[in-house]
C-alpha cells in the first residue's frame, strides 16, 4: 500500500519566537555556474520558504539574487548564512559582506559555520573567505590567542543591528555547547545548532540536549552528502518500495518524524519538489530506520582535519 504524501510546510519555533520551516533548500555544494540560482527558483517556486547557504559555499550572490527576483516576498523567506573560520574576530564585517553578496538588508539566522578560528590575516587583502594553511599543508589553526566563546561574545551583538533576526552555530558539539552557555559572557542561547545527521549518524544525545536547552537542532547532509549513500541502504529501499514513495523521502520522513529542520541539497528540479513531499513512517519503519545505525555503528561523512582542535569530542 501506498503511503500519502503531501507537501512539508510544517513550522518549528526558534527561542526568539520566530517560526522556521521543517524543510529547508540546502545550497552546500551547488556553486557551480547557475546551479544555486536554479535551485533555488526552483524551490521557491515548488514552495520552500527556507533557504541555507553560507560565505564559504561562495554562492550566496546566486542564493540571493534568486530570492531577490522569484517574486517572494521577502518577509515570508527564511534565510540562513554563516560565519566563515577566518572572521571569528570580526563578525559582523562578516555579515556585512555576506548581506552585499546576498542583496538582502537582513538575514533571517546567522550561524557560527564551526567552533573554530583559522587565521585569515596572512590570506590575500579582500579574501578572507578561504583556508588558510600553514607550510606543512595543514589548516593554519588558532587555539592559543582565541576560542569560539569569545567569537560568540561579538555575534551576540548582532540581532541588535537588525542585520540577523537570530543568531545560532553549527557542528558544535555538546561539550562545546556546555562551553558556550557556561562562559561568563554568554547571554543568549543558540537558536539554532546546525550539524550532520541521518540514519548513520542520528547523534539522538545531542538532539536530545539541545531540544532541552531550546536550541532547535538542523540536520544537514541528511542523505549523506555527496553520491547520497544512505539513499543505497537496504532497510531505507526496502521501506521505500513497501510505501510507493523514494529512498529520500523515507529519509527526510524521518528526519522530520524526530522532530528538527532538515536541510536536503539537490540542484535536480524534480528532487527538489519531490523532496518536500514527506509521509508518517509507521512506528516500525520509523525504529527499523533508527536501528541502521545500531546494527552498522556510526559513521560521520564531514569530518574536516581541524588539528590540533578536535570539534566533535
Amino acid at each position: 500500500m501506498s503511503a500519502t504524501l503531501s507537501k512539508n510546510t510544517s513550522l518549528l519555533k526558534l527561542n526568539t519566537g520566530a517560526t522556521i520551516r521543517a524543510i529547508g533548500l540546502g545550497t552546500w555544494r551547488s556553486a557551480a555556474a547557475t546551479d544555486a540560482y536554479d535551485s533555488v527558483i526552483a524551490a521557491l517556486r515548488a514552495g520552500y520558504r527556507h533557504i541555507d547557504t553560507a560565505a564559504i559555499y561562495g554562492n550566496e550572490a546566486e542564493v540571493g539574487r534568486a530570492i531577490r527576483e522569484s517574486g517572494v516576498p521577502r518577509g515570508e523567506i527564511f534565510v540562513t548564512t554563516k560565519l566563515w573560520c577566518t572572521q571569528h574576530k570580526e563578525p559582523e564585517l562578516a555579515l556585512d559582506q555576506s548581506l552585499k553578496r546576498l542583496g538582502l538588508d537582513y538575514v533571517d539566522l546567522y550561524l557560527m559555520h564551526w567552533p573554530v578560528r583559522m587565521r585569515g590575516e596572512n590570506m590575500p587583502e579582500g579574501d578572507k573567505i578561504g583556508f588558510p594553511t600553514l607550510p606543512n599543508g595543514k589548516r593554519d589553526i588558532d587555539i592559543t590567542d582565541w576560542n569560539f566563546v569569545k567569537t560568540w561574545e561579538l555575534m551576540q551583538k548582532l540581532p541588535e543591528t537588525g542585520k540577523t533576526r537570530a543568531i545560532g552555530v553549527s557542528n558544535f558539539s555538546i561539550n562545546n555547547l556546555k562551553d558556550l552557555l557556561a562562559s561568563p559572557g554568554n547571554k543568549i542561547v543558540p537558536a539554532a545548532n546546525q550539524v550532520e545527521m541521518h540514519p548513520l549518524l542520528p547523534q539522538q544525545e545531542l538532539v536530545d540536549f539541545c531540544h532541552g536547552k531550546g536550541i532547535v537542532i538542523e540536520a544537514y547532509s541528511p542523505l549523506g552528502s555527496a553520491d547520497a549513500p544512505i539513499l543505497k541502504e537496504p532497510v531505507i529501499i526496502e521501506i521505500a518500495k513497501k510505501n510507493g514513495v523514494s529512498a529520500a523521502q523515507v529519509v527526510i520522513s524521518w528526519n522530520v518524524q524526530r522532530g528538527y529542520i532538515v536541510l536536503p541539497k539537490s540542484v535536480n528540479k524534480e528532487r527538489i519538489e519531490a523532496n518536500l513531499l514527506t509521509f508518517t513512517l509507521t512506528s516500525e519503519d520509523f525504529e527499523a530506520v533508527n536501528n541502521i545505525s545500531k546494527v552498522q555503528g556510526t559513521k560521520r561523512i564531514i569530518d574536516p582535519d581541524w588539528e590540533p582542535f578536535k570539534p566533535f569530542v
